[in-house]
């Protein structure tokens, strides 16, 4: 049975996940920081890095011991850098195809680059204070 913080009625997770998910955001941050000291782009290197890899499955291995924790944002959050990073890639990727759509490329890719290494900071940054992170705002207006 899972542990509750009686302060404020939420679910703590256990020492092992919390180290799991430092140890996540330390693989993406590997592979992200390969791409600053290679020719790579920093992108590049986070998404075909096999630490990067090897996080993102473990991520979606891990997720349902930490529902209900301040850890299922970090995952979400983990998760959603990798997808979103690949989307960013894929739009460079194209216009990097193109002669004209290179000028837009090559500036997306670098600035997608330094939203994962963002991204990863922010994460790990709030994790070492055992807080959440914010969920996503996800707004229809009709």
């Amino acid at each position: 049975m899972a542990d509750i913080d009686e302060e404020t009625q939420t679910v703590v997770p256990s020492e092992g996940l919390v180290t799991l998910t430092h140890v996540i955001y330390g693989l993406h941050a590997f592979s992200a920081i390969t791409g600053l000291v290679s020719a790579a782009f920093i992108v590049t290197a986070f998404l075909s890095g096999w630490p990067s890899i090897i996080a993102v499955i473990i991520n979606y291995a891990k997720r349902s011991e930490v529902h209900g924790t301040y850890l299922d944002s970090h995952f979400g959050w983990q998760i959603r850098t990798f997808w979103y990073a690949v989307l960013w890639f894929v739009i460079g990727a194209v216009l990097i195809a193109t002669i004209l759509g290179m000028v837009i490329g090559v500036p997306l890719l670098l600035v997608a680059g330094l939203w994962v290494l963002y991204r990863i900071a922010r994460g790990w940054i709030t994790l070492a204070d055992r807080k959440p992170m914010p969920l996503p705002k996800l707004t229809m207006k009709l």
